[in-house]
């Protein structure tokens, strides 16, 4: 296997409150390939998007990264000064955030928005006239690379003029428009039906074959990953709990929490199964339990659980952050 396009490591966010200091990320290790899609699920509160927010510089004072080393193709880009994130971010690095009308500027047209991220990370453009011309030429092609009908009508449209689905694809338009090495795509089809949120994911698929892009897919629905993603990460309270391949985790997960991630999700192919949703509420990010943070909502918790627990390693590439892993 080639070397990691990203690397992180022990990586530790931290927000200080007038409760005490919260750790939404404890000790993350993570690694991205070329071209690969690595998907990470967990409930909300589990430290997704606040990992990929370290990993882009985007922590909102007080947050901060507390210790560990975030390294892209081989460099360490977790303590950058903000100038040479800004010209790592949307050119080698891109994000899709959750919700398209939020993200996206309600007093800017789509092509004025698409043009702006060219402009910031090109500095080939030509002046004067051509210059407008060439970013005209660019935007249209990229709204034609993500399914965008009439892409040259499209360019004058405002965000709230669009379909939800419209909207995200040209997220994913205006986050390819530098072609990044590397998409994070958080939670990319919230608020869309699923008809919409398959062609999201389905194009997804595509431009990563296309393009060459790496891809990581936060999601809360372990269903997207299983599809779409050949490996993946289960976040719970901070910490990753179980990691590998996509199929080996799905067909036999190593964790309780993933379990019980599973457990609650519907099936179609048996409609009277019940759904059995996991009990009790996420740890609490000041004051977690002591050793695995799983523990208070785990029937198969005993008193060996107290200690702390480190991801263990099993055949296959795979790992467990729990103590039945080593019987």
């Amino acid at each position: 296997m080639s070397a990691p396009l990203l690397e992180i490591r022990g990586l530790e966010v931290v927000f200080p409150t007038r409760g005490g200091l919260v750790r939404a990320v404890d000790g993350v290790d993570l690694e991205v390939f070329p071209g690969e899609c690595l998907g990470v699920v967990g409930e909300s509160g589990s430290g997704k998007s606040v990992t990929f927010l370290a990993v882009l510089g985007l922590l909102r004072p007080p947050g901060r990264i507390g210790a560990g080393e975030i390294r892209f193709e081989g460099r360490t880009i977790s303590h950058l000064p903000e100038a040479e994130l800004r010209a790592l971010r949307g050119r080698a690095i891109a994000l899709t955030l959750q919700d398209a009308l939020t993200a996206l500027n309600p007093a800017l047209t789509v092509e004025q928005q698409i043009a702006e991220t060219i402009e910031t990370h090109d500095p080939d453009l030509p002046r004067g006239r051509a210059r407008q011309r060439v970013l005209r030429e660019r935007a249209q092609e990229l709204l034609r690379l993500v399914g965008i009908p009439e892409p040259a009508r499209r360019l004058a449209a405002y965000p709230h003029e669009l379909s939800g689905g419209m909207r995200q694809r040209v997220m994913i338009a205006i986050a390819l428009s530098c072609r990044p090495k590397l998409l994070i795509a958080d939670e990319p089809t919230t608020a869309l039906d699923v008809t919409i949120q398959a062609q999201v994911l389905e194009l997804l698929g595509e431009l990563r074959a296309r393009l060459g892009t790496a891809i990581v897919l936060v999601s809360h629905d372990l269903g997207v990953v299983a599809e779409h993603c050949a490996r993946v990460a289960v976040m719970y309270a901070g910490q990753v709990v179980e990691y590998g391949p996509t199929r080996a985790v799905i067909g036999d997960p190593r964790h309780p929490y993933t379990r019980g991630l599973l457990r609650s999700i519907p099936s179609i192919e048996e409609p009277e199964r019940p759904i059995r949703p996991i009990p009790g509420q996420m740890a609490d990010p000041i004051r977690p339990p002591p050793g695995c943070r799983f523990a208070p909502r785990c029937s198969l918790a005993r008193p060996a659980c107290r200690v702390p627990i480190a991801l263990r390693p099993i055949e296959g590439g795979r790992a467990a952050r729990c103590i039945e892993v080593a019987a």
